[in-house]
């Protein structure tokens, strides 16, 4: 699933290439929304809110505005393209939203959650997100008090609740438990330090905003670029350890068992490996 870095990069791709401009077109091919036409429109900005994408609109002849939400999840993406140039990124059929302008036309393939809303209404959208970790209002208190609200919850799971706080992935979640020494599945409540984890949580992923390669250990090489995450079965940078994988949850956790070490031998959970 795209990160919160991922997201940001996103908005600033959709914003260089729509903001400013009057859209010319739309093509919505979602049912609920196979009517609507924003042709006419303009593009105030495009934003991210955690993993969610915002594009605000304003009419031509009124003050009125408009959001478009999209969630890309597991699989979604939205590319931009010069006018005539071929749409390549995807299969046609997984074209969810296109928008055009006079210089620019944005494709959104296998996009999530779509809807068109007033813009004051937002918050029934994103409303529920805790502090975006790159946003403009990120507050590490309130994420850390979040999170400390639920002390029975595995921390490895309360890192990826976006209530909690928005915009870490499996890869941020895996990596900042590394750099922090701490067992995926110790409960919140016996983590020592949570404002250390949520302000390094938050500084892994505004060090990655404008590049698409995400790297917590500072190398830009693929194969050097994280810790443990993707790891599995190989040595740890730090200690040598073999990099360990298990499911939790809904996700995949990885971690080093003598880096993170936990309680007696390990968890007792099936599909370690």
């Amino acid at each position: 699933m795209p990160e919160g870095d991922t997201v940001w990069n996103t908005a600033r791709v959709l914003e260089r290439a729509l903001a400013g401009r009057p859209l010319t077109g739309s093509d919505f091919r979602v049912p609920r929304l196979a009517a609507t036409d924003l042709t006419g429109w303009a593009v105030l900005e495009s934003a991210s809110r955690g993993k969610h994408l915002l594009l605000r609109l304003r009419h031509p002849d009124s003050d009125r505005r408009l959001t478009l939400h999209s969630h890309l999840r597991m699989d979604g993406t939205w590319r931009t393209y010069a006018p005539g140039q071929r749409w390549t990124a995807r299969p046609a059929h997984l074209i969810r939203v296109v928008l055009r302008t006079t210089d620019a036309v944005a494709v959104g393939y296998h996009l999530h959650d779509i809807a068109v809303v007033p813009t004051g209404q937002e918050s029934s959208l994103v409303g529920h997100l805790g502090p975006d970790l790159l946003g403009a209002d990120w507050d590490a208190a309130e994420a850390a008090r979040r999170l400390a609200a639920a002390p029975a919850v595995e921390i490895a799971d309360a890192l990826l609740d976006q209530r909690n706080l928005a915009g870490i992935g499996n890869l941020y979640k895996a990596e900042a438990l590394f750099l922090r020494g701490l067992w995926p599945w110790t409960p919140v409540g016996e983590v020592p330090d949570l404002p250390a984890l949520v302000g390094l949580a938050q500084r892994l992923l505004a060090s990655n905003r404008g590049r698409w390669l995400q790297t917590t250990t500072g190398s830009l090489r693929r194969d050097e670029a994280n810790y443990v995450y993707g790891r599995a079965g190989r040595p740890c940078h730090r200690c040598g350890a073999l990099v360990r994988r298990a499911d939790q949850g809904e996700r995949i956790t990885f971690w080093c068992p003598t880096c993170q070490p936990g309680p007696g031998t390990g968890p007792s959970r099936s599909g370690i490996r």
